[in-house]
């Protein structure tokens, strides 16, 4: 049994230098998505491969990110964060270097679908549980900070790419960003554990799931009552029943499956999910919407997705200074830029005027970096440090769902309407569910908490009334 002890948060100190460390691995690492199509849409096409190999790619992609939370929960907790965002990039260095020597289409599938978006998954939360273990007032406004880096590189990486494929090819310009993502080791180095980490014994459980009770060198106090018990049973029915139960209980047990328990943890990751599915295909379709159905040419198309990673960049940097201040929760800042995200949707959907395009597009930008950094602030609000890690890797998996199911559902909507209008109405009522699902929840619950400390102030002035009239 793990026995949680009580834990000092410095609030800044060492913690601000891990903030930095999660800042340049997120640069050279996160920011690799960015520039698939720039790295390899060009040596694709060489290839006379399609738009759905491009496609498949990206996917499989996202789906190897989001399952790998599958792991991500029992890693963290055996071999420490530090340890598993190293892994990490170590994959997406590996899984880059396969792709500079691709010849056939599924070796990018390989490299890039499976070790990149493995590696990747493997990052985001383990950096997370780093910076969470050393903030508590000022978290929002560490890991908005730490996801700037990645905003940065959005930036930068891209003009990187293009020097190396202009002057030196495909496989020279892989090669470099299989080497720059290996830089994120020297940031993996500087994130040190607050405390000595608390035992967890998953190895054990993974050990004990493969033997039975006769491989074992010891045996517990409770397994001999356990085996005592059963012995009235019949012999082989009782070792099965013994052997599945504690199976169930290692797996539970390693990847925090009572979460599912829980109905509010059902809404936020599954809420989560939605807003992340209509955002990567918003990122898809943008720069055509504003090329085809607002008829901007290249140079204006340009111009306003820089406006939305300039203003996706800045608010990073900005926003969790004011809601931490304000203390407002991180899921209702969630909410209120999924809602903020809604708006400025519907307005694009229904005016092409270049002036309004550019003002939602800023909007756009501010509203995507609430829900950015307030998505996995929103589960360590909700779950207790001893279950964040699996909560984290829960919420992953969600993702991985929804996308390869109401993302490519999503993709099935644009074509058949063939309108990217329709496309954004699609989108808006993904977002809409979950402002009208989150909503009445977040108020009731904020109108119990209110009465209930209502309640308990007028408790203690009776009780004040009482001492009173006593002593005199």
């Amino acid at each position: 049994m793990d026995v949680q002890t009580s834990r000092v948060v410095p609030d800044g100190g060492w913690g601000w230098v891990v903030v930095a460390a999660v800042a340049v691995i997120n640069m050279t690492n996160q920011s690799i998505l960015s520039v698939f199509g720039q790295l390899f849409v060009g040596e694709l096409r060489r290839m006379n491969e399609d738009t759905f190999t491009s496609a498949l790619i990206t996917n499989l992609n996202s789906l190897a990110l989001n399952f790998s939370g599958l792991f991500v929960g029992p890693a963290i907790k055996s071999f420490k964060p530090r340890n598993v965002a190293a892994t990490g990039c170590v994959l997406v260095s590996f899984g880059l270097a396969l792709c500079s020597f691709a010849t056939e289409s599924w070796h990018f599938i390989v490299g890039y679908s499976f070790f990149v978006g493995f590696g990747l998954g493997l990052i985001s939360p383990s950096t997370f549980m780093a910076i969470n273990s050393y903030f508590s007032n000022k978290r929002g406004r560490a890991v908005g900070v730490s996801l700037a880096g990645a905003g940065v590189g959005q930036v930068l990486i891209p003009h990187v790419v293009r020097y190396f494929l202009d002057n030196h090819g495909f496989r020279f310009a892989v090669l470099a960003m299989s080497a720059l993502s290996l830089t994120g080791l020297f940031g993996a180095m500087f994130l040190k554990p607050l405390h000595p980490p608390v035992k967890h014994n998953n190895r054990r459980h993974i050990r004990l799931l493969a033997e039975t009770d006769g491989e074992k060198g010891q045996t517990s106090p409770l397994q001999i009552v356990v085996v005592a018990t059963q012995s009235k049973m019949d012999e082989a029915h009782s070792k099965s029943e013994s052997l599945c139960r504690r199976m169930g209980n290692r797996l539970v047990q390693a990847m925090d499956l009572e979460l599912l328990k829980d109905a509010v943890f059902w809404s936020i990751i599954v809420g989560m999910a939605l807003v992340y599915t209509a955002t990567i295909n918003f990122t898809m379709i943008y720069p055509d919407f504003l090329g085809q159905t607002a008829g901007l040419n290249s140079t204006a198309v340009a111009f306003c997705m820089s406006v939305v990673a300039g203003a996706d960049i800045v608010c990073r940097l900005l926003l969790p200074c004011i809601t931490d201040h304000l203390r407002i929760p991180y899921r209702v800042v969630f909410l209120l830029g999924t809602a903020g995200l809604l708006f400025a949707r519907l307005v694009l959907a229904e005016s092409q005027d270049l002036g309004v395009i550019i003002a939602m597009s800023i909007l756009m930008g501010m509203m995507k970096s609430a829900t950015v950094i307030n998505n996995n602030l929103t589960i360590s609000a909700h779950c207790r440090s001893d279950k964040l890690a699996g909560g984290l890797g829960l919420s992953m998996m969600s993702k991985g769902v929804i996308v390869i199911t109401v993302g490519q559902l999503l993709g099935w909507v644009r074509d058949y309407a063939d309108s990217y209008v329709i496309c954004l109405y699609a989108q808006i009522v993904l977002l809409l569910v979950v402002v009208l699902a989150w909503a009445p929840e977040i108020y009731y619950r904020f109108r119990m908490q209110k009465r209930t400390s209502s309640k308990s102030m007028e408790t203690t002035l009776d009780a004040a009334e009482e001492g009173a009239k006593l002593n005199s």
